[in-house]
């Protein structure tokens, strides 16, 4: 998985351009979510909770919820038939596990950037 940051930067004119900037890639593991009214609505509005867990990095702990989440591993592509990365929108602050050596991430698919 890679984690971007929000950055903003010059468009030649005077503004501001939003993007994203890869931050740090790492291993992680998926916890999809089940049940739930909560859940089973965005299910049915194209959307996907899931929960991954990372080491618990200097870098992974200044996650926050405006930073997005790329599945560099998997390819899905959009409907003029170009490449597109799996990206999900970081829905919560990072929650330290009880050993202290991960962070548990609730992120969502489906979400627009």
């Amino acid at each position: 998985m890679a984690f971007d940051e929000p950055v903003s930067t010059s468009d030649g004119s005077g503004g501001q351009e939003a993007g994203f900037s890869e931050v740090f890639k790492t291993p992680a593991h998926f916890r999809y979510l089940r049940g739930g009214e909560t859940v089973q609505a965005a299910r049915l509005e194209g959307r996907q909770p899931v929960v991954v867990t990372v080491p618990a990095t200097p870098r992974a702990r200044r996650i926050t919820t405006d930073w997005r989440m790329r599945d560099i591993n998997r390819v899905t592509y959009a409907s003029d038939g170009s490449a597109v990365l799996g990206v999900y929108a970081v829905k919560a602050p990072p929650v330290l596990s009880e050993d202290r050596a991960w962070l548990e991430i609730t992120c969502e698919t489906g979400v627009g950037y």
